[in-house]
């Protein structure tokens, strides 16, 4: 039986840049995004009914309705409602990135998805109509159809390919118990005890945040999120700390939270400081540029960089 295997890559975000709130209530971003070669798997079969059949590895109790809500299932059923395709299909995702990390696992589950299912389907959607969907589904499922080092505005759903930085190892620390609810996040971001840390998006030139993201030389990492969720964890930002104490040049809070990564030098120096984290999870990776990104996903989906026509 024919059957397509599919990474799913997780992200961090190399700058997060948090603006005042839009009129339809979501906040306005400017952020890098950087995928890591930590990763989920999917696999598609074709099904001998016109069913869709999610099973996900370690969660083999999910009800109906919970299967029925994850994004790969709505991708898929997504696609074949835009395919117009009533065959059915049997997917495996096999889980490696911790939920609720700020690591975008959800999301690059989806975008694997699509793609996945349309090369099990042998079929093509325009790639503005991808991108329609894809948004559909969550804000950040357009970066995860790309790939590599990308500038994200908007909601973080309009995205620009940028150049592609050296190979940085990272070490990404999962906390136990841990979680931090992206909703709660923003509404910490705007406490009254902060002085609110949203910037005014005005005031905020997207000229001069692309001109650092272009620079290659460029590379300093912030989060607009740390201050709020570290006043309500300290434990992330002692994780911070040992990070670099441990050997890393730079350390991040992953999105928002509760995961933070050590950008180190080598992958034994990133080894040894995981040493130093034995009650948490933690990964060892690598940056994954576009170009690796697109072989291993089997994809030539392409937006146009910031600034070319249509």
């Amino acid at each position: 039986m024919r059957e397509i295997r599919i990474p799913a890559f997780a992200k961090v975000n190399l700058r997060l840049d948090v603006l005042g709130k839009r009129a339809d209530g979501y906040h306005e971003l400017r952020t890098v995004f950087q995928t890591v070669s930590l990763d989920d798997t999917l696999r598609f079969r074709p099904s001998r009914d016109a069913a869709i059949r999610l099973q996900i590895s370690g969660n083999e109790q999910l009800s109906r309705e919970d299967v029925e809500k994850n994004l790969v299932y709505r991708a898929v059923d997504a696609l074949r409602a835009e395919l117009k395709i009533a065959t059915g299909v049997e997917i495996l995702l096999q889980k490696r990135i911790p939920a609720g990390r700020g690591l975008g696992g959800g999301s690059s589950d989806a975008a694997a998805a699509l793609l996945g299912y349309l090369q099990l389907a042998r079929k093509k959607v325009d790639s503005k109509r991808l991108l329609q969907i894809a948004a559909s589904l969550g804000a950040d499922v357009p970066f995860f159809l790309l790939g590599g080092r990308v500038l994200g505005i908007g909601k973080g759903d309009e995205i620009y390919p940028l150049p592609d930085l050296a190979p940085q190892t990272m070490l990404i620390v999962s906390p136990q118990n841990i979680h931090v609810p992206t909703p709660d996040a923003y509404r910490w971001l705007n406490a009254p005890e902060l002085g609110s840390l949203t910037k005014d998006a005005a005031a905020h030139k997207l000229i001069e945040f692309c001109a650092l993201c272009w620079s290659p030389q460029e590379s300093s990492l912030s989060n607009d999120f740390e201050a709020a969720v570290f006043e309500r964890h300290a434990r992330l930002g002692q994780i911070k700390r040992e990070l670099l104490q441990g050997g890393a040049s730079e350390a991040l809070l992953a999105g928002s939270g509760s995961a933070v990564f050590g950008v180190f030098p080598s992958p034994a120096k990133a080894r040894r400081a995981a040493v130093g984290f034995p009650h948490d999870e933690t990964f060892v990776c690598e940056t994954v540029s576009r170009r690796k990104y697109a072989r291993r996903m089997n994809s030539a989906f392409v937006v146009r960089p910031l600034g070319v026509s249509s």
